[in-house]
Formats: structure tokens, C-alpha cells, sequence
């Protein structure tokens, strides 16, 4: 009969059970299991269909008949009610930003019909609360400054908490903030600027650091922390700039596009953190506006957000590199899942790719398929 009860609550509007008869211990069993329907029936909880011929005296099917009387017979409460209750503890002196308040109805919409909000149900409020909590403070960008930890320590009290909310946080963010659409929640984070320490900037170049005259030396690339990237030199002006998402492209770019050094080449790590935003930033205000600045990444949607993100942030135009229909049509293969495409692609310069995205049939392609090249 819960399950009777569940089923409702999940939206089916008469929900029918049938006895599994084989899966009684003894006789006994299955005489109070009739008891008990019978009860139900008599309350106007369920409708009782017998069997025909030979099997007449046995329940062949249960209808709920009225909810209501359910709930009482099982002394169970209301959905709706345990939802409201729920509600009222998870925002209790909360101030709910506009930005929550369709994730609120989303989350009730779920409770109702008896399932789980990105994993958290009516029995997790106070760890929900914590997630709502800690995406407020990021909205309001008391994030800035600090690390992924001492961030969730000091709005928490604890510097785990964030780990154990990551994805109803980036739930909540996601509505108001562009992240990245296929990226997991501590790799969203990472580009708002929540990691636990930033890893190194990996560029490759004639540059020098400070005084350190690297060029002199000519490494194949080196690492800085992406917040000293001001200490940065180019030893003369590059041919292009590059930027690129995966570590084997960026290998072989540097090794074999490009033995010489003629333009600088920088790796992003993916999904590039704040930090790394800020130092593409610094680099694209020190070199001459005749220098060109291109993007290597994966032919799919992370890689036209990754493209669009970087874009923004030199604030001068940046042209993709390695990544056309043409190239897709040719190596490519047809995506697995639904393509979200960045806010605001319409004037960029990865537009065209984007169309072609979400157009019927367009195929994907990872980067590492493709021979690196010159800009």
C-alpha cells in the first residue's frame, strides 16, 4: 500500500499493485495481507478486484480508490505537506536570491512527486542548506581571494563542506552564471576561481621570467603560477599567440608545429581557472594588438565555451584554430549526448562552429586526432 502511495506521489493518478503471491512465506502471510486490504478497502483507501473461476477468492488486483484515506490508514503524511515543512527549514532566515528561485521550484517539483533534487532528498535539508548558503556567497563574490577550502571554512565552518555540495552549488550558480556545460562541479568551480591551489601555466616561447633570461636557454616550455604571469617578458614579439585546452596537443604543438619558437604557445588545462583567465588577460595587454591570437581546442560544446570564455577574456580578437565543420565532417563522430551552446555566440568568432553544432547529423572531434600545425 505505500507503494501504492508512492506511485501516486510520483504522478501516476491511479496506481494499480498485484500480488506476488509466490513471494509469501506460508498461508498465514497471505491471509493478513488480505486482512489488512481488506481494511484499507473498508476505509475508501483502495478498490479490491477479485479473481474469476477457480481463483475467485483471491485478490487478483488493488486500485487506489482515495489518497487521503490512505495517508490515514498508514498514518503516513501528505507529500505535499512533508514538502512545505522541508521548505520553511531549508530557507529559515534565508535571504533567497531572485537567481535560486526557479532551482527552488525545481527542487519542490521533485520533492513532490517523491524523488531526489541532484541527488538530495526530503531528508537532506540541512545538507542542502549548506549548498544554498555557499552559492550565495559565490554570487556575491566573497569567493574572490580564496582558496577552495579556507573559502568553505570560513562561510560553513568547515572546510570539506563545499566538496560534499558541489553539485547542487553548481546547480544553483547555473542559472545566472555561465560554466561550463559538460564539466564536472569542482571543474566548474575551478573557473570561477575556487580550486585548492591553482596549477602552474605551462608557456612556450622566447620569454623570459624577470630577471631569468629562460630564452637563452630555450626550454621547450616552462611553469609559472598563473598569478605571476605580470613577470612575464617576451624576448621579441611573438608571430601568434596560441592557447591550448589538452596537454598532448600542446606537447606536440610545441615539438613539432613549432621546434623554433616562433610565436608563444600557453597550455590552459582544460576548463581554464580564474587564475588562468586573469593571466591570458595580462598577456594579451603586453603584446603589440598586430600580434594574432588563436585557440586550439576539442571540436564539441566544452570546447566552443572554453574558446567564447577565452575570447572574452583577451578582449581582441582571437580565431580558432584546428577547429571547422569541415574538420569534424572529415575525422569526426557523432556525439553521445545533447549540445548546449555558449551564451552570446552570436558575434564571435566561433559562431559559424557553433551553428554547425547544432545542426542535424554534426559530428565531434577531439583534438589529439588531429596533426598539430602553424597558425
Amino acid at each position: 500500500m505505500s507503494d501504492l502511495l508512492d506511485r501516486y506521489e510520483a504522478g501516476t493518478a491511479s496506481p494499480i499493485s498485484y500480488p506476488d503471491y509466490s513471494g509469501f512465506p506460508d498461508v498465514v502471510a497471505i491471509d493478513e495481507f488480505a486482512k489488512e486490504l481488506r481494511e484499507a478497502e473498508a476505509a475508501g483507501a483502495v478498490r479490491i478486484a477479485n479473481g474469476k473461476g477457480r481463483n475467485g477468492d483471491q485478490i487478483a488486483h488493488v486500485r487506489l480508490q482515495a489518497a487521503a484515506p490512505m495517508y490515514a490508514f498508514l498514518g503516513r503524511r501528505p507529500i505535499a505537506e512533508l514538502v512545505e515543512e522541508a521548505s520553511r527549514r531549508l530557507l529559515s532566515g534565508f535571504d533567497l536570491p531572485a537567481e535560486f528561485e526557479s532551482s527552488v521550484a525545481s527542487l519542490r517539483a521533485a520533492w513532490t512527486r517523491g524523488r531526489s533534487w541532484q541527488g538530495f532528498t526530503l531528508d537532506d535539508v540541512d545538507r542542502l542548506r549548506t549548498a544554498f548558503v555557499l552559492a550565495k556567497a559565490i554570487l556575491e563574490g566573497r569567493h574572490r581571494g580564496a582558496d577552495y577550502r579556507t573559502f568553505s571554512r570560513r562561510i560553513a565552518g568547515e572546510s570539506k563542506a563545499l566538496e560534499r555540495v558541489e553539485g547542487p552549488v553548481v546547480r544553483l550558480l547555473s542559472a545566472t552564471l555561465e560554466l561550463p556545460p559538460g564539466a564536472r562541479p569542482k571543474d566548474a568551480l575551478r573557473t570561477l576561481g575556487l580550486e585548492k591551489f591553482a596549477p602552474p601555466m605551462l608557456l612556450s616561447g622566447h620569454i623570459d621570467f624577470d630577471t631569468a633570461e629562460l630564452s637563452a636557454a630555450a626550454p621547450l616550455y616552462f611553469g609559472i603560477p598563473p598569478s605571476e604571469a605580470r613577470r612575464v617578458r617576451f624576448r621579441e614579439k611573438p608571430r601568434y599567440f596560441l592557447t591550448i585546452e589538452n596537454f598532448a596537443s600542446f606537447n606536440r604543438h610545441v615539438t613539432e608545429a613549432d621546434p623554433l619558437r616562433a610565436g608563444v604557445t600557453a597550455y590552459v588545462g582544460g576548463y581554464p581557472s580564474l587564475a588562468t583567465q586573469q593571466a591570458l588577460r595580462s598577456f594579451a595587454g603586453a603584446l603589440p594588438g598586430d600580434v594574432p591570437f588563436f585557440h586550439w581546442s576539442d571540436i564539441d560544446p566544452d570546447g566552443t565555451w572554453i574558446f567564447r570564455t577565452i575570447e572574452r577574456i583577451v578582449g581582441r580578437p582571437l580565431t580558432p584554430h584546428l577547429m571547422t565543420p569541415d574538420l569534424a565532417e572529415q575525422l569526426g563522430r557523432a556525439p553521445t549526448e545533447a549540445f548546449r551552446p555558449p551564451r552570446d555566440a552570436e558575434n564571435s568568432a566561433i559562431s559559424s562552429l557553433v551553428t554547425y553544432l547544432q545542426s542535424d547529423g554534426a559530428k565531434w572531434l577531439e583534438q589529439e586526432e588531429l596533426d598539430p600545425a602553424l597558425p
